[in-house]
């Protein structure tokens, strides 16, 4: 319990330290705030509370995959990040402690944390939708509870796909494949497999379906998972340094950005299993959305905006290792600097974005496949642009730094929420709705762009200040 509470307390110093000292308690302020604004505006359109709800179980397992792929970060980025610390997940060799226990308390530690800081805030912002629709207060703790669950297992079931992946390589992939052959076969519904299931059937029977698998897949991922150790990174590089050196780059610095994230841990394919989540997120979410109104969901659309938004995991791959300051005893104008990082992105989140449409096919009739083509780039640069004028080359401060999170929100919901509306409202007029969605994609593009022309002087200001 000791170590539980110094890692909560250790969290808490670090995003405090980083990211503004007494403000970042403000910060759940501004998740709430956030949040209630996005259900106003979907229930504005029509959106039920049960599609957001379902929605919601969605994205936040989207994120806890995403927070599981610590499996994907080493203690080189870290230090990169921090400076030279040691945080107590990586102190097994200088405390008595094995590793698995540090990782199991780290685990509790984050579902603990981050059901207060983001998921509590996000359930207390639901609230209005359940009481006008009925549901009463004790709908908002079952979401919480829910939600919490649901973060839960996609930690777990994120260091389990890491864990099988380094011990077994390919076998990982089989086992995912065999898994959901076999949940396909039974006829059982993948969703009563997850907190979600209790949360629109509360029964102790659902409550079991629905927790035990994100139990199970916890136990499983702490006992294969490996620590990551400090590498030259050679081995990772590959064919990519015949990639890397195909890009148009005046000054270089657009190849060795690829190159550092090719020598990095989890090479490019972290880029790869980003938005590998994304896909299933949103495949999971549209066909509930599905099966529980009488929404026909554009998937086209949605995939593409997903993907686009998912760009922003890339971006702060693409930055981890820099020091902004540090670029001002070279010879380069910071503008010159966020061009190459574009291309960079660029280079690595079109090819994999498109990859994935291409492998959607399997579902997708070609229409709908050729609109998500044509969404994805435009969102996708608008989220480089977005993030480079309002965070530059820290876009890690965006999670927790209050006022650059409120701004951030606000830019990306000025495109993701109307695509995401269209995307649900097609079933009135598809052909409307479609052109409607690749001209703001298209828009968004264009401001993307010029929003990264603004960056380089903006933070050449404020660096030099």
């Amino acid at each position: 319990m000791s170590l539980l509470r110094a890692m909560i307390e250790e969290e808490w110093r670090l995003h405090a330290d980083l990211f503004g000292g007494r403000r970042f308690g403000a910060f759940p302020v501004a998740v709430a705030a956030i949040a209630a604004g996005a259900f106003w505006q979907l229930s504005a359109v029509g959106t039920d509370p049960a599609t957001i709800a379902a929605g919601l179980h969605a994205l936040v397992g989207f994120f806890g995959l995403q927070v599981g792929t610590i499996g994907l970060v080493g203690r080189d980025a870290m230090r990169d990040v921090l400076g030279d610390v040691t945080l107590l997940v990586f102190s097994s060799r200088t405390l008595p402690v094995s590793w698995r226990r540090l990782l199991a308390t780290f685990v509790l530690k984050d579902l603990l944390y981050y059901s207060g800081l983001f998921l509590g805030p996000i359930a207390l912002a639901y609230a209005p939708l359940a009481l006008t629709a009925g549901e009463g207060a004790l709908s908002v703790l079952s979401l919480w509870v829910t939600l919490a669950g649901t973060f839960g297992l996609g930690v777990g079931l994120s260091l389990a796909l890491v864990g099988l992946a380094s011990r077994y390589g390919g076998l990982a992939l089989a086992a995912v494949a065999l898994a959901s052959a076999a949940v396909l076969a039974s006829g059982l519904d993948p969703v009563a497999l997850t907190p979600y299931g209790f949360y629109a059937e509360p029964t102790a029977a659902a409550a079991v379906a629905g927790f035990a698998p994100g139990a199970v897949v916890a136990v499983l991922g702490i006992a294969l998972f490996e620590p990551v150790e400090e590498t030259d990174g050679r081995q990772r590089i590959g064919p990519l340094s015949r990639y890397a050196r195909a890009i148009p780059d005046e000054t270089g610095l657009a190849r060795r950005t690829v190159l550092s994230v090719a020598r990095s841990s989890g090479s490019v394919w972290k880029v790869l299993f980003s938005m590998g989540v994304l896909v299933v997120v949103v495949v999971a979410l549209l066909a509930e959305m599905a099966r529980v109104t009488v929404l026909d969901p554009h998937f086209g659309l949605a995939l593409g905006t997903f993907l686009g938004l998912g760009g922003f995991t890339t971006y702060a791959w693409l930055t981890q290792l820099e020091d902004p300051r540090e670029i001002l005893r070279y010879p380069v104008a910071i503008e010159q600097v966020f061009a190459s990082k574009r291309r960079a992105y660029l280079a690595l989140v079109l090819p994999a974005g498109l990859a994935y449409i291409a492998v959607a096919a399997l579902w997708l009739p070609p229409v709908e496949q050729v609109v998500a083509a044509a969404v994805f780039p435009g969102v996708a640069v608008y989220v480089f642009g977005l993030t480079a004028f309002v965070a530059g080359l820290s876009p890690t401060e965006l999670l927790f730094d209050t006022p650059l999170f409120a701004a951030f929100g606000a830019g990306l919901s000025v495109v993701a929420v109307p695509l995401l509306v269209a995307a649900l409202a097609t079933t009135a007029a598809p052909t409307l709705t479609v052109a409607v969605g690749v001209s703001i994609s298209v828009l968004s593009g264009l401001v993307g762009f010029a929003l990264t022309r603004r960056a380089g002087p903006r933070w050449e200001r404020k660096l030099r200040q």
